[in-house]
């Protein structure tokens, strides 16, 4: 297998993927996906769309879901490096408003797999960093949902990040500086 697969300790149903990679003079190759050792490791969805930005640092791209057509992600980095996010929207899960926090980067080569029900974000730990992901359905801008990055209630110690990593202030969208709070989802949880 060129692959080894690691369910996140906190919540389970995130897998921690990471590639087996070959060096040698000319650099490296690894397989980023391969559909059959994922499904012997708990991943069965087929991935439709393939996403890619570029970030400077301190960009936080925070806590994005669709509450219809709700789609599974498998992220990873291709240059630099991210503090990625999942949190654990399922109301009948046992980690229901859990979280983790896990460095992908170009250099660890990990992937994080993060099913539905899930809400992500990720913030940019350099500049010029470039993230891709997979889904396993199409983005449908009416459902489009994403959940306040300052909110207290997710209890994520924003201040001690940018101390950690070296960051001056987070770099957001004008839409993400507007979202509901975690409440208001849960007034309307379709997961």
């Amino acid at each position: 297998m060129w692959f080894s697969f690691e369910k996140n300790s906190l919540i389970n149903d995130v897998v921690l993927i990471t590639p087996q990679v070959f060096w040698d003079q000319r650099w490296f190759f690894m397989e980023t996906h391969n559909q059959k050792d994922f499904v012997e490791n708990w991943i069965s969805n087929v991935f439709v769309q393939d996403n890619h930005s570029k970030s400077s640092k301190g960009v936080l791209r925070w806590f994005h879901f669709q509450r219809e057509n709700t789609q599974a992600k498998l992220v990873r980095v291709i240059s630099w490096s991210v503090l990625d996010f999942a949190i654990d929207l399922r109301k009948n899960s046992q980690t229901f408003g859990k979280y983790i926090m896990e460095v992908l980067s170009a250099e660890n080569k990990k992937q994080l797999f993060v099913p539905k029900g899930f809400a992500h974000g990720f913030l940019t730990l350099e500049d010029n960093t470039e993230f891709v992901y997979k889904c396993d359905d199409y983005y449908n801008p009416q459902a489009d949902w994403w959940i306040l990055y300052s909110d207290p209630d997710l209890d994520i110690d924003r201040e001690k990040i940018k101390r950690d990593y070296d960051i001056q202030d987070f770099i957001l969208a004008e839409k993400d500086k507007k979202q509901p709070k975690f409440k208001e989802f849960l007034e309307n949880n379709p997961f």
